[in-house]
């Protein structure tokens, strides 16, 4: 491992794998005291969370060892306007949220002059789309000053600002919503650059809504914040003058050097070979997409520091088959493996640096597929250090291609990288591998069973249906079986599978007990797949199977003593006794099918007890019978009328044709229509017609009896009054003409006259 020693004087002296020669004067400016140290770079973020609620986001990246404290901002005030008009829509104070470190892609290189801290400020807002619709777009800023003063490809960098710029969409388009979450790029940079060596870092962003990403190299913004005014109240709005470049340097030539700084515009990615000392601004845009139509952009500023660091030799690495008398190196671009059934698939690779003390690292990076990637034999480490006490000076590792790795007549490359653990960052050899690969030959499953050739199987409600699977597959593949219907669930309808075996041989039984809930017409359909995955290519052998519910019911006869059944939606009949009578009837029922019945009586609305019904069934296989009785009384005149019996007979099978018949029940009640009353009589002594009585009154019925007798003088004057049904009146008072009321329990009345001759 190439370690770092530091010691703070005049000049930074380090050990190899660090700067060294680094002039202190150099790295902190020559140009007086220092002023307003401390901003590193930043960028804006606003990300979706539900409906019109977004968060948007501010990363300040802060100087660490130079930045001020008092410059360590406890909130931030951004500002959004209408890209088409400027016009302010929202000033929205973003409160410091978190605080943490940006970590060096290799912590042994950290050197004490350079330490980054990202500050993330964020806060809720709401784009209603009422207010934020404009098919323009809409940016963000935020502007504060100032940079570091040591900056050197910019002018007076202790009076340089920034403003930090993110453009997003309206929230509607066309009417409909429009939902974007703007990129969100770049993890942090706190690496430096060593002079003359190539640097590389990944700036590649994500986008939540899968929205394409672009990438290019832009000026900084400079903006309307100042030294006076180093934290406006609010951004303004654009246009927001970019930094001066010192001469030579622009948006395309931002830091120094073979090359100068570039970025690939599709994967994000810089680079640069830097041939001057010192701390460089870079700004960098990522636009995103949406078919085809740009959306919107976020950009970031950020710094590199370019130190002096030791010479670093690269590491290097060859890759060597392992059959005998094949001593040859692979020749990257001009062979191309082969890798076939039978064949050797592993190659040895050898390692090494020609730096004392380097450790070394193995990694692989399929360039054009993906799937199935070779992996390092385990008797051989990927990681280890040469040219140091008790090492060697070369490693050996194995790689072994898969045996089902399979590049269809393509051409694949891999890339074989050896890293070693050099300051900045690690030096590479790179191996690209050309490779032509043949899985095995595989036969398919095949997949049987013992239902029989004839087909299809026939069985009735009850049954259980059952037979054996047995799958295979000749090259031993791990076979699975599984069931499916065509039109239905088998769990559904009670069919269950099991399985057992392992390998390339798996026995399965099928059991079905048909329930009623399968009765029907079309036939059930059971498939059962045999399925590998060789090499993770699936291959299945299917095996359908129908089975047929057969279902057929007659409907059960029932006799009965019963009065005849009425016509087609007639009233049913009428069995009508007087108190005190007696009813009683016998059914009877068969049934073809020899299916179980069960015969019944019951009342429509009332217990067959308490109307002194009584009702007895014997129920059986193919057969039922029952006996009914009525005892006609007081307690059926009493309950709510009509009084219907429902006689039933079913049969108990899926799909029942049950028998019925009703019959109603009355009590005969006496006929009132034929009271006699009488209007005269003569008491005068005479024995004949002397007394006034009702003898041909409806008789008492139940509820229904005599109440009373009141009878009145012709000027409404009560004259008499009895309870006695057998009553006599002998005409006392004067003669002439009287009216009388009978009153029963039921409410009757009977109203007539009374003439009393003398």
């Amino acid at each position: 491992m190439k370690t770092i020693f530091t010691r703070l004087i005049t000049i930074f002296c380090f050990a190899r794998g660090g700067p060294m020669a680094l002039v202190l004067a150099g790295l902190l400016g020559l140009a007086g005291p220092a002023r307003a140290t401390h901003i590193v770079g930043g960028e804006l973020e606003l990300e979706h969370v539900s409906g019109a609620t977004y968060i948007l986001r501010m990363n300040l990246y802060f100087d660490a060892v130079n930045g001020q404290p008092g410059a360590l901002d406890n909130e931030l005030t951004a500002s959004i306007f209408d890209r088409t008009t400027n016009a302010r829509k929202l000033d929205v104070v973003l409160p410091l949220t978190t605080s943490s470190y940006v970590n060096y892609t290799n912590p042994a290189c950290t050197v004490p002059v350079l330490s980054t801290r990202k500050l993330v400020y964020a806060q809720t807002i709401q784009l209603p789309a009422g207010t934020y619709g404009s098919p323009g777009g809409y940016y963000a800023a935020v502007e504060r000053c100032c940079r570091n003063n040591t900056i050197s490809n910019i002018e007076l960098p202790f009076a340089a600002a920034q403003t930090f710029y993110l453009e997003f969409p309206g929230v509607v388009r066309g009417g409909q919503p429009f939902v974007d979450s703007t990129p969100r790029i770049f993890p942090p940079l706190a690496d430096y650059a060593c002079r003359n060596e190539l640097f590389y870092y990944d700036f590649g962003g994500t986008d939540a809504d899968g929205d394409s990403l672009a990438y290019d190299l832009v000026t900084p913004l400079n903006g309307h914040s100042n030294t006076v005014v180093p934290k406006p109240a609010q951004a303004a709005p654009a246009p927001y003058a970019p930094i001066d470049w010192k001469p030579g340097r622009s948006a395309q030539d931002q830091i120094p050097g073979t090359p100068t700084l570039q970025i690939d515009g599709r994967t994000g990615r810089l680079t640069v070979r830097p041939s001057t000392l010192g701390l460089f601004v870079f700004g960098v845009r990522c636009a995103e997409y949406r078919r085809g139509e740009k959306i919107g952009e976020c950009r970031r500023d950020f710094q590199l520091m370019v130190l002096n660091c030791p010479a670093n030799n690269p590491p290097s690495v060859l890759v060597l088959p392992q059959a005998a008398g094949h001593p040859a190196p692979y020749r990257p671009g001009r062979d191309t493996l082969r890798l076939r059934p039978g064949g050797d698939h592993c190659y040895q690779l050898r390692f090494t640096d020609p730096d004392p003390g380097s450790t070394l690292t193995l990694s692989l990076h399929p360039v054009n597929f993906a799937g199935n990637l070779p992996t390092f034999a385990a008797t051989a480490p990927t990681t280890g250090r040469v040219h140091a006490a008790g090492a060697p000076d070369t490693l050996t590792a194995t790689l072994c291609f898969p045996d089902c790795l399979n590049s269809r007549g393509k051409v694949f490359l891999l890339d074989v990288i050896v890293a070693d653990d050099g300051c900045s960052l690690p030096r590479r050899d790179t191996v690209r591998v050309a490779f032509i690969a043949t899985p095995p030959p595989n036969g398919p499953p095949v997949i049987s069973s013992t239902a029989g050739p004839a087909l299809p199987l026939h069985a009735r409600v009850g049954d259980v249906v059952s037979f054996d699977l047995v799958a295979s597959d000749p090259d031993n593949d791990a076979l699975t079986l599984a069931m499916t219907g065509g039109d239905f669930a088998p769990a559904a309808v009670g069919a269950a599978l099991a399985q057992g075996g392992a390998g390339g041989r798996v026995q399965g039984r099928f059991t079905w007990r048909v329930p009623c809930a399968a009765v029907r017409a079309a036939p059930y359909v059971f498939t059962f797949t045999a399925a590998a995955a060789p090499c993770g290519e699936p291959q299945a052998a299917a095996l359908a199977v129908p089975v047929v519910v057969d279902y057929a019911n007659a409907a059960p006869v029932l006799a009965a003593t019963l009065p005849p059944p009425p016509p087609a939606d007639g009233p049913p009949p009428v069995v009508r006794l007087a108190l005190g009578g007696t009813y009683a009837a016998t059914l009877s029922g068969t049934d073809a099918d020899r299916d179980g019945l069960t015969m019944t009586a019951t009342g429509r609305g009332f217990d067959l007890a308490a109307a002194g019904m009584y009702f007895a069934a014997q129920n059986g296989t193919g057969q039922a019978s029952g006996t009914f009785r009525w005892e006609a009384s007081c307690a059926a005149v009493g309950l709510p009328q009509p009084l219907i019996v429902d006689f039933g007979l079913v049969d108990a099978t899926c799909r029942p044709l049950p028998q019925t018949r009703a019959v109603r029940f009355e009590v005969a009640k006496p006929d009132s229509a034929a009271v006699t009353l009488y209007n005269v009589i003569t008491p005068n002594g005479d024995a004949q017609n002397e007394t006034f009585r009702l003898p041909g009154l409806p008789p008492n019925f139940c509820n229904a009896e005599f109440a009373s007798l009141k009878i009145f003088s012709r000027w409404g004057q009560q004259v008499y009054e009895t309870a006695d049904r057998d009553f006599r009146w002998g005409g006392q008072g004067s003669a002439g003409l009287y009216y009388y009321v009978v009153a029963y329990t039921d409410g009757r009345r009977y109203k007539g006259w009374l003439e009393v001759l003398r």
